[in-house]
């Protein structure tokens, strides 16, 4: 009898548990970097996410902003993507190219699960670009937003935090997964999630059970 009491309550001890794990790993933290407007994501603090040349051929380099994600944490995500384009541009060995002045990049991480905002700040000094060259990087801080209030510009990011790499090297009109693309890429972590009122009391049940086996 005694023995089946505890194999019962060990079993029920390791569904809770089980149960626990379960509802942690499901947990799921909604971010994008579409904030729109002047204190927005884009070039130069002016919510514009295309930047043209300032000297040579038409060249422009622009961001797709990550719409929607929902990532479970931690795991590495992608915040977006730079593209360089110069349908005029040619090779280095005597052609022709564009030059981008010094710009900044505001990336605005909006955190809809927590309801916070922070922004990681790109500069650049500009570069030069041929169809086979780009000498554009971007070094981005801080190196993190969140957990708490910790870089954040409204709300409070609870238990979550975002990292971004140091730099972001542009990828030259040709190169890339997607030409011309550069992916920003960066980190989520923090607690997976909160156990349910239910998951708890289940745990609490079966470790009192073990507790009075053990007594008697």
């Amino acid at each position: 009898m005694k023995l089946g009491r505890l194999v019962q309550a060990a079993s029920i001890f390791g569904v809770a548990i089980f149960s626990l794990a379960a509802s942690a790993s499901a947990a799921t933290i909604t971010f994008n970097t579409t904030a729109t407007g002047a204190a927005g994501t884009g070039f130069n603090s002016s919510g514009n996410l295309s930047l043209s040349q300032s000297s040579g051929v038409a060249a422009t380099l622009g961001f797709v902003a990550d719409p929607n994600a929902s990532v479970g944490i931690p795991s590495g995500i992608n915040f977006g993507n730079f593209t360089l384009a110069c349908s005029s541009c040619t090779t280095l060995s005597g052609g022709v190219g564009a030059t981008f002045g010094a710009f900044t990049f505001n990336m605005v991480i909006t955190d809809v699960t927590d309801g916070a905002t922070g922004t990681f700040v790109g500069t650049s000094t500009g570069g030069s670009v041929f169809l086979d060259q780009s000498t554009i990087v971007i070094a981005w801080a801080p190196a993190q937003i969140g957990t708490g209030t910790n870089h954040a510009t409204s709300g409070n990011f609870g238990t979550t935090f975002f990292t971004v790499t140091p730099f972001t090297i542009i990828v030259n009109p040709t190169s890339g997964a997607q030409i011309g693309s550069t992916t920003v890429q960066g980190a989520l972590g923090g607690v997976s999630g909160v156990p349910e009122p239910a998951t708890l009391s289940l745990v609490g049940g079966a470790l009192l059970g073990l507790a009075l086996l053990r007594r008697r």
